[in-house]
């Protein structure tokens, strides 16, 4: 099996059901495709920083074990709390998030753990998993030390694949979050991004930017907002349509599980239209369910 190695932040999830209520669960974009990459049977670990002791990191590591995700590069703070976050769901299934992890440990995780085991770690990994919100999170600084530990990894074979999932609150400008995107892409392999994303940081065109990355080398997925996906590979573009609409009750979770999909079928040698499909696939099932994380009996059948 692939061993993928995927950096972010894992938070609590209230996902707001009725006036007072809320089901609680655990989530985080890189988190989310962690889960799923596991559940399609690759080899999963995950690294971040939670507490000790307190009931929301023990839900934080137990729900890694519970999936089966490795956890030897998770650190616990002691006297720390994981981030949490709500989510509020429109009639069409479109959410808003309320956050509070501006004191979360995940903050610190390049000042909190051993950088050689974690560099020991990156460098046998065939795939790393980071997002823009993975860069946010962590800081400046933090952004250095990752940066250093991706170059070694890529130099030793391993590939990154990067999701721009730009959140504007997480950033002091767009200026910042697209000068801290664009230094980490030159060590990725694959990218994913949105229109969406693309236009809050960028304020640009995202098929300029597609093709400009694809041009260096990277594999480059387009998701546009009216739901059709482009695949760049150099000079090569596949456009596929969009799928038909579905009952959607919960987006939350959308672009990582498709993420997951495609890339669990990119490492198995499967085309990029057969790893579109799996991703599509895998996410108009999540999209089906409320929060992030779907139960294993509802996951699609290979």
């Amino acid at each position: 099996m692939a061993r993928v190695i995927a950096l972010g932040e894992c938070m609590g999830e209230l996902s707001l059901s009725q006036p007072g209520m809320a089901d609680i669960g655990y989530a985080g974009d890189t988190f989310n495709t962690a889960v799923y990459l596991r559940r399609l049977g690759l080899e999963v670990a995950y690294a971040s920083a939670v507490g000790r002791g307190d009931p929301f990191s023990v839900g934080v590591m137990s729900a890694l074990a519970q999936e089966g995700i490795g956890r030897d590069l998770m650190v616990e703070a002691e006297g720390r709390l994981p981030g949490l976050y709500g989510i509020q769901r429109d009639e069409n299934g479109e959410r808003s998030f309320f956050f509070w992890r501006s004191e979360a440990p995940a903050r610190d995780y390049f000042s909190l753990v051993d950088h050689g085991r974690l560099g020991a770690a990156l460098n046998t990994a065939d795939l790393i998993i980071v997002s823009a919100i993975s860069l946010a999170v962590i800081g400046e600084a933090g952004r250095k030390v990752l940066l250093g530990l991706l170059a070694s990894a890529t130099q030793a074979g391993a590939a990154v694949a990067f999701d721009t999932n730009y959140r504007v609150k997480l950033w002091s400008g767009p200026d910042v979050g697209r000068a801290a995107i664009e230094t980490a892409l030159p060590h990725c392999r694959y990218l994913s991004l949105s229109t969406e994303d693309v236009a809050a940081f960028c304020g640009g065109d995202a098929e300029a930017m597609a093709r400009t990355w694809a041009a260096k080398g990277l594999e480059v997925v387009l998701r546009r907002e009216d739901r059709r996906i482009d695949v760049w590979v150099g000079q090569d573009v596949e456009s596929f349509a969009p799928d038909p609409a579905i009952q959607v009750v919960d987006t939350t979770g959308a672009g990582d599980s498709f993420n997951a999909g495609y890339l669990a079928a990119r490492l198995g040698g499967r085309s990029a239209a057969e790893a579109v499909a799996a991703g599509r696939a895998l996410a108009s099932v999540v999209v089906q369910h409320p929060g992030a994380i779907i139960p294993r009996d509802a996951m699609p059948k290979a």
